[in-house]
């Protein structure tokens, strides 16, 4: 049977057919989809969302360790998180076999960071394979799980965006069983002490020598001859965009299998060709191992090093020309930055957020991280997942050193930020005394990577009814007393709240509590929420007055008509959060019949 699949797709298809038992990840884009559609596959695999990447890691290796074939798949910065566990387990190995997916991003569409992955592979000394389309991408998942188990080693699968979210025609097969490997205790494996860790160490050496073998003869890596006057040596996505390119023109060294690199399958390419490119995104990985062999290559000398190689870079990288395209006045062309969605329950507290004099907002990653734009200004800096609270703990710090300090801290990150490293920033502030402001904001859902069910919402991955930690009685536990939880859309709550906090000198916390807009309720919502979403507003035209303090708020069902001098609510995106109406001077703004 044969469906069209996208990249993501088509691994948890290839961790299904492979006999997978578990798997785990954290939700970050390209890489949210992979357990989305793992977890359809409930009969067979255990599929979770973990708090963070280094839980799902971890998970994955207790599953593989009680003897299952296990999988994390995570986005290219989740790595980071992950990176405790991935070297040791590099050196202790496996028994079930272990992949490891990393959605790597060239082109930075929605990451902080455009970091190459592939780098990971070389410094834990593991194996690494990289798919070029959906196809590989089944096969290859299925073909690591086979490496992991053969070489006693957890494998990379390196995805990029492109292979992530492309669809291709996947071949599907029945699933194959595997047997749970039967637990033993193995000291000298497992318990990674100094004196067993040295042993590892050589063995971690030894296999590295065995996947240099299988590298220079899998077919994975494998030459494909047109003509000898140029050679291109590629792998992944840049393979499928040289193709496109070139054609049958030149001959092609296609790299699937990538740590350690084919050196003898590259001596011999490069042989044989009068020129060689190296095409590849981000960092000169293959192209600083075939100089280290002696060979001229024209690689980051020529192409962008940084960035996604899309056909029209190459073109004009090798070219200096991109096919034709239609002439337009980009002049005429309206930009469309990305904008909270209507009736998002942080408008609220980033309209007010954004007054306050003598305030850093100290961010984090999410939906939120919009609101250093226009019309909020209201956010300093992010940095990563959940280090809002730990960076605003140590800008207070020395704000407060400074004699005549005026200047406060806020820290805001979101409910499955906090429970992803959050937590851990947030008892650092208990632990060593910071008056910040801790904003937690609570929408119920993991928002910005498309609704993914968190330790907060109650619910897991797979539909199952669970524990719904309360936020408040957590922060509570860590020793905060001063904590509020308000309604976000209620501006008077949140000024009050934002001054309380404000005028103490010791650390406090706002739980912003309201759902997404776009959160399907769950019946625990529908209960606490009932009057959510209700309503829809309007503009009273002949008592607007055209201030647009409206338009102020930065949603973007409300537009200014220039022609009337008024505003205008698109009643099909209006929600009902009643923000507009609260700060329109005159009272024009109020509730019409649904």
């Amino acid at each position: 049977m044969k469906k069209l699949m996208t990249g993501n797709e088509a691994i948890a298809r290839g961790a299904y057919e492979a006999g997978v038992r578990y798997a785990s990840a954290y939700p970050g884009t390209p890489s949210t989809e992979i357990l989305e559609n793992t977890a359809l596959y409930k009969d067979n695999i255990i599929a979770e969302w973990a708090s963070n990447e280094k839980v799902a890691l971890e998970t994955a290796i207790g599953a593989s360790m009680a003897g299952a074939r296990a999988l994390a798949a995570m986005k290219h910065v989740g790595v980071n998180v992950a990176a405790d566990p991935l070297f040791t387990f590099a050196y202790t190995g496996v028994y079930g076999g272990l992949v490891l997916v990393s959605a790597d991003e060239p082109g930075q569409h929605s990451s902080q960071n455009e970091q190459d992955n592939r780098n990971y592979a070389k410094a834990a000394k593991i194996p690494m394979l990289e798919p070029s389309d959906s196809r590989e991408a089944k096969e290859f998942t299925k073909i690591a799980f086979d490496i992991s188990e053969k070489f006693d080693a957890p494998v990379l699968l390196r995805m990029t965006t492109r292979v992530c979210h492309s669809k291709g025609i996947v071949e599907c097969n029945d699933r194959e069983e595997r047997e749970i490997i039967p637990y033993k205790k193995e000291i000298g494996k497992f318990v990674v002490v100094p004196a067993v860790a040295r042993k590892l160490r050589v063995k971690v050496e030894e296999r590295q020598k065995k996947l240099l073998e299988f590298s220079n003869t899998t077919e994975l890596n494998f030459i494909e001859w047109n003509n000898t006057r140029v050679g291109v040596i590629a792998s992944g996505i840049c393979f499928s965009y040289a193709k496109e390119v070139f054609g049958d023109t030149v001959s092609y060294l296609k790299i699937g299998f990538s740590q350690p690199l084919p050196t003898e399958k590259i001596k011999e390419f490069c042989s044989k060709v009068d020129k060689v490119y190296v095409i590849e995104e981000n960092d000169p990985y293959i192209e600083e191992q075939v100089k280290m062999l002696g060979f001229n290559c024209l690689g980051k000398d020529v192409f962008p090093s940084y960035g996604e190689m899309l056909p029209e870079v190459i073109r004009k990288s090798v070219f200096g020309e991109t096919l034709p395209t239609l002439n337009y006045d980009e002049k005429e062309v309206v930009p469309r930055p990305p904008v909270l969605c209507a009736g998002c329950p942080h408008r609220g507290l980033f309209h007010q957020l954004g007054k306050r004099k003598n305030v850093m907002v100290s961010g984090d990653i999410g939906c939120y991280s919009l609101a250093f734009a226009e019309p909020y200004n209201a956010m300093d800096q992010n940095i990563c997942m959940g280090a809002s609270i730990s960076v605003g703990h140590g800008a207070q710090k020395i704000f407060d050193t400074v004699d005549d300090n005026k200047m406060r801290v806020v820290s805001v990150l979101g409910d499955s930020t906090f429970f992803h490293t959050g937590i851990n920033s947030l008892i650092n502030v208990a632990y060593n005394r910071s008056n910040t402001v801790n904003v937690i904001l609570d929408n119920r859902i993991t928002g910005m990577t498309g609704h993914q069910e968190n330790p907060g919402s109650g619910y897991t991955l797979q539909g199952a009814k669970t524990e719904e930690l309360s936020i408040e009685t957590i922060v509570r536990a860590l020793g905060f007393k001063n904590v509020a939880v308000i309604n976000p859309n209620d501006l008077t709550a949140v000024k009050n709240a934002l001054d309380w906090a404000l005028s103490l000198d010791e650390p406090s916390v706002i739980i912003t509590r309201w759902p997404c807009a776009l959160k399907k309720f769950s019946p625990e919502d529908k209960a606490e929420f009932k009057d959510a979403f209700t309503d829809k507003f309007a503009v009273d035209k002949d008592k607007c007055i055209g201030c647009k303090a409206c338009t102020k708020t930065g949603c973007p069902a409300i537009s200014y008509n220039k022609e009337i001098k008024k505003s205008i609510i698109d009643y099909n995106s209006c929600v009902g959060c009643t923000v507009c109406s609260q700060v329109c001077p005159v009272k024009a703004i109020g509730k019409v019949e649904r």
